[in-house]
């Protein structure tokens, strides 16, 4: 037997699969694909998350849509996380060409175009499927983590947590904890130290302080409701095909920490609402999060955490999470030793430093009688990939060198007219549209502040000496009046720039 059959029959034996797969390409070998050697990746497998990696330009955009076109014909509904806005030409049927013709012959793969159900979200102003959560619903520990808190911080977004529900004040929006905040700080002191403890008005500022930096980023356009309900990323089209749901954060690239704390709150809902899938015969969901390394970069060690055992837990809900980055190491390696799929396009070596992690690269590789993985990945061309996955035993597959099938929808990004027809006809779209502002928190306190105010006005009116209220009944109301506005000026400054003042003369 040649070693080119000897091969074949390897890479056969290693990627075969007794139920349903999808075929990323065929596997090379000396620089030459061979027909018959398919590398296969199984459904069942797929909850077990992934890793795409490699250089700009090396084909990795091509490789989520091909894996994204193969979810949804199966029936998986997919997310994609969308930083570049690259995404989403997927809606659209693609153009056979030539190359594609040649490339789809070497790999001996048949090759027709096709286009999928796409639904366009965002966490922005952008045109889509608006995305929001209610403080509510993050809960008083992820909450927490979000904003990097420590114990003593933590406490205190507990008891106002604690607070609220105890007065049945929903917590809805940013507006609604910031208004917390300042009304335990000010008005609620007494009442919250009677009943939950002190509470340090410099702990307060710290919260403050970090809940406007979220806010800076764009999270108030995040909290509030309608909340997304998860079920809806679940969609099946009436073809029988997963939708693909494109989350465009193309004008959030600067705002990690908004974008975190979507995926986040994203990933915590989907555990908590899914039940528990076991060993299925494919997931329930497919998640791809590009440019990961924006998230680990600005995370905290607490919220790295968080992510990590999300990531562990998840997969027996059947959703699989995908990271996309351009060098692996980027992802930390308690997240990296979860992923079962791992496709590496090439990486480029220009430095000592670029030598080293192609080194460090390779020894998540298993290794391979018929490759130097640490050569091949400087030498991979554009649209070929190392690839190693697990098979329906949970055994990593042999390392292939991979000539990765072209994608059957467009290869190219939608127009904004285009975009628009997609919003036009979402069912979606018209759902959650409408920004509720339902009474909560902030309208609540604003009512007690008012009491309270009027309370005071009142007894104010009672001390004053008998003798000015009978001479003259209308100099009383004028007096009373005047002492109300003090009254309501002065606790509208503090309630609205209390404790900011007190932040920024510190």
């Amino acid at each position: 037997m040649s070693k080119k059959e000897d091969f074949a029959k390897h890479i056969t034996e290693g990627y075969s699969s007794k139920g349903e797969s999808i075929t990323l390409g065929g596997a090379i070998l000396d620089g030459e694909a061979l027909l018959d050697a398919h590398v296969k990746i199984p459904l069942k497998t797929l909850n077990r998350h992934g890793l795409i990696a490699g250089a700009t330009g090396t084909g990795k955009t091509k490789t989520i849509q091909v894996l994204s076109e193969q979810l949804s014909s199966f029936g998986i509904p997919v997310l994609m996380m969308d930083i570049k806005g690259d995404f989403s030409g997927i809606a659209k049927e693609g153009e056979e060409k030539p190359f594609i013709t040649e490339r789809h012959a070497k790999i001996n793969i048949p090759y027709s175009t096709a286009s999928f159900p796409v639904e366009i979200l965002t966490l922005s102003e952008q045109n889509g499927v608006r995305l929001r959560a209610t403080i509510s619903e993050f809960g008083p520990v992820l909450f927490s983590r979000i904003l990097n808190l420590n114990d003593t911080q933590s406490g205190v977004i507990s008891v106002i947590f604690k607070y609220c529900d105890d007065n049945k004040m929903p917590l809805l929006d940013l507006k609604d904890i910031k208004k917390v905040i300042n009304y335990i700080t000010e008005e609620g002191k007494d009442e919250i130290e009677e009943h939950y403890g002190k509470i340090s008005t410099s702990t307060t500022g710290t919260i403050l302080r970090k809940i406007i930096e979220l806010e800076q980023q764009g999270a108030d356009l995040f909290f509030g409701e309608m909340s997304f309900d998860v079920e809806d990323l679940m969609r099946i089209d009436e073809n029988g095909k997963g939708y693909i749901n494109i989350l465009r954060l193309t004008d959030i690239q600067d705002k990690p920490k908004l974008f975190s704390t979507f995926m986040l709150s994203l990933l915590a809902e989907i555990y908590q609402q899914m039940p528990e899938k076991g060993d299925s015969d494919q997931p329930e969901l497919v998640i791809f999060i590009d440019e990961a390394h924006l998230i680990f970069n600005e995370a905290s060690k607490t919220l790295l955490e968080q992510i990590e055992t999300i990531v562990k837990l998840i997969r027996s809900k059947g959703i699989g999470i995908y990271f996309i980055t351009q060098n692996p190491m980027d992802i930390p390696s308690g997240v990296l030793a979860q992923l079962g799929l791992k496709i590496q396009h090439a990486l480029r070596a220009f430095t000592a430093n670029d030598r080293k992690a192609i080194k460090q690269t390779a020894d998540n590789y298993p290794t391979s009688d018929y490759y130097k993985t640490d050569e091949i990945l400087t030498s991979l061309g554009i649209g070929e990939a190392l690839v190693t996955a697990l098979n329906e035993k949970g055994i990593p597959t042999p390392l292939a060198a991979t000539m990765m099938r072209a994608p059957m929808s467009r290869m190219d990004i939608l127009t904004e007219s285009e975009i628009q027809e997609i919003n036009n006809k979402s069912k979606l779209v018209k759902k959650y549209s409408e920004l509720i502002d339902r009474e909560s928190a902030y309208e609540m306190l604003n009512k007690k502040i008012t009491n309270i105010e009027e309370e005071a006005a009142e007894k104010v009116q009672q001390k004053a000496p008998e003798k000015k209220q009978s001479s003259d009944p209308s100099t009383a109301s004028v007096v009373g009046k005047s002492v109300l506005k003090v009254l309501t000026s002065a606790t509208f400054i503090r309630g609205a720039f209390g404790v900011l003042s007190k932040m920024f003369k510190k």
